[in-house]
């Protein structure tokens, strides 16, 4: 079974960038991020409204790239994350993750016994269709699943530092549209108290010896949150990156046309 640079390197007090699909779910996109140099990419379910074979087709695409492949599933509920890891995520993400309880059934839905209540299957995608000895397979998924839970609401906040004590839990990622929107103060990102709750995350995080992540839309969101603290980090939204692109061409051949 493939092993999951990513989350050895983070182990190891790295940093690790990639990206998020949203919208663009072709056959060259795993391709596409990766020739971008980008180290993982995560395809989200919670927004986009795409179904677990969308999912299936884009994780296959990732086979042989050298990518790490994960999934942002919509909700806390063993179908989705089970499914998703059968189908080869290496990475999954849960979004809204507000209490120890929560954060310990995504755990345990992510690995297999005697850490998890997973379900067995092998022979198909995660494993790569291969042969080989059971033990071994289990011991590789272990090692390989990278469990991301995101602190998007003041509740969660709080949870912050009960929820990186988990054995399990990877990476605490800060919602950080989310959070100011639970907070009454939407998109308010220098309001005192959202900075105290990405504090917050970021200091959970190391004193567990976790990881905090963070989606930046631009070069100065980067910039700020890796100074922050934050070692796991995508870049822009993909119909984002191209509609700036495109407006950017758009209005240079204008220009040169007066």
């Amino acid at each position: 079974m493939r092993e999951n640079p990513v989350k050895q390197r983070l182990a190891e007090g790295g940093h690790a960038f990639g990206a998020m699909t949203f919208e663009f779910f072709s056959p060259g996109m795993p391709q596409l991020v990766r020739a971008a140099g980008a180290e993982f990419v995560i395809f989200d379910m919670e927004h986009s409204g795409i179904g677990i074979e969308t999912i299936k087709a884009q994780l296959a695409a990732c086979r042989g790239l050298g990518i790490v492949a994960g999934v942002r599933v919509p909700a806390t509920q063993y179908h989705f994350i089970a499914r998703c890891l059968d189908a080869g995520a290496m990475m999954i993400m849960v979004p809204m993750v507000e209490s120890v309880e929560q954060a310990r059934d995504i755990v345990r839905f992510c690995h297999y016994p005697p850490h998890g209540q997973r379900g067995a299957a092998f022979g198909v995608a995660h494993d790569d269709y291969t042969p080989g000895p059971v033990a071994d397979k289990l011991a590789a998924a272990r090692r390989r699943t990278q469990v991301i839970v995101q602190i998007e609401t003041p509740r969660g906040a709080a949870a912050a530092d009960d929820i990186a004590a988990i054995d399990g839990v990877d990476v605490l990622w800060l919602g950080h549209f989310d959070m100011t929107n639970f907070m009454g103060i939407p998109g308010q990102f220098e309001h005192p108290d959202y900075l105290a709750a990405m504090h917050g995350v970021v200091a959970a995080a190391r004193r567990h010896g976790k990881t905090a992540g963070f989606m930046a839309g631009d070069e100065t969101w980067a910039r700020d949150y890796l100074a922050h603290g934050f070692r796991i980090m995508a870049y822009g939204l993909d119909s984002t990156l191209y509609q700036t692109a495109l407006a950017r061409g758009l209005a240079a051949m204008r220009g040169a046309a007066t």
